[in-house]
């Protein structure tokens, strides 16, 4: 079996091509060229020198490119991970934020429509489509309005594969994903911050963390198990839309304290809103402060996911808890750390 996996320096990228080579696929990872471009993911998890991996130069917003590559490979899987998918960058960013994440997944389905329909086609949507949720807990039948730019991108790129799914009778299949997290996440995420930061001041290297909104809830699972997700969905009977959640939902001043108890450091809140701060109750010392400069412009306050028909229809369902999540991470920084790594 052959599968193009888009986006392969990414988080989910790493997480899935591992997962296929396992399976015994040929696995085709693209990447953007880029200042940052890096591939520490691949090489943590121990598969950028397998002989079943290639890794491929590849502009999503290219159409042209898009058909060759699709042409040249033959592949019988494609799962689009790709994406500009930095909520608070898409804000700066609009328009690249759309044409990677909107036009780039077009581009692809298109291409399939072109060269091969019988290409399975995976579409990673995300919760950031609900935005300003219309229900509680959230499923594959609740209301869309999403409230960033990456939200509305990822909208038009979910209706796209609903729409060639329906009309050219391709098996094009979208899993909307929550949060989902783990050691491999980028440090621009409000978790990978947190962990980063909390291994810094447990090892006397920073003193106070700084973050935004709090109160914000989310859905946090973890990215190795909602690949496997991702997987079934490409090997049901049929394409459709899938959610995959924990259906738990907790803020991200829980996810802090959580996060310091994985490391032995009992933390207090005190204060309100822009006032509230952490303490170390064993020295006293702040911290954790929040700075207004790291809200959204338009915050999403509470995300909570049903996967009850992944349950059913896939036989999935998440494995890993939030508090072991937040000490395999935080344990995962502690070691960089030391070892002056900063990725």
């Amino acid at each position: 079996m052959k599968a193009i996996v888009t986006g392969i320096s990414g988080q989910d990228g790493a997480y899935l091509a591992s997962f296929l080579l396992k399976k015994g696929y040929q696995v085709y990872g693209t990447y953007r060229r880029t200042a940052s471009t890096n591939f520490w993911r691949i090489e943590e998890l121990g598969i950028k020198n397998n002989p079943n991996l290639q890794l491929v130069e590849h502009d999503l917003t290219d159409f042209g490119a898009s058909i060759r590559l699709i042409d040249l490979i033959q592949p019988h899987e494609i799962y689009n991970l790709a994406a500009q998918s930095f909520v608070g960058v898409s804000f700066e960013q609009p328009h690249t934020t759309t044409q990677i994440t909107g036009i780039g997944t077009l581009n692809l389905l298109e291409a399939i429509r072109i060269v091969n329909p019988k290409i399975k086609f995976y579409q990673a949507s995300t919760s950031e489509m609900f935005g300003k949720v219309q229900e509680t807990p959230q499923c594959e039948s609740t209301s869309f309005y999403p409230r960033s730019p990456y939200g509305v991108a990822k909208l038009y790129a979910h209706w796209m594969t609903i729409n060639y799914r329906d009309s050219y009778n391709i098996f094009a299949t979208s899993g909307i994903l929550f949060n989902h997290e783990s050691p491999l996440r980028g440090q621009e995420f409000v978790t990978r911050k947190v962990t980063n930061g909390i291994a810094k001041i447990k090892l006397g290297m920073l003193d106070t963390l700084e973050l935004g909104n709090i109160d914000a809830k989310r859905d946090w699972g973890y990215a190795k198990d909602y690949v496997e997700g991702m997987y079934l969905m490409l090997q049901a009977p049929k394409p459709d839309t899938y959610v995959l959640a924990t259906n738990r939902t907790e803020t991200v001043r829980n996810f802090v304290t959580m996060t310091c108890q994985a490391v032995g450091i009992q933390i207090e809140w005190e204060g309100r809103e822009e006032q509230e701060r952490g303490i170390d109750v064993a020295t006293g010392k702040t911290i954790i402060r929040v700075n207004p400069k790291y809200f959204r412009p338009a915050e999403v306050d509470v995300m909570i996911g049903s996967f009850q028909k992944a349950k059913e229809e896939l036989g999935w369902q998440p494995r890993t808890t939030l508090e072991e999540l937040c000490a395999m991470m935080v344990e995962a920084d502690i070691y960089r750390n030391q070892q002056g790594f900063s990725y």
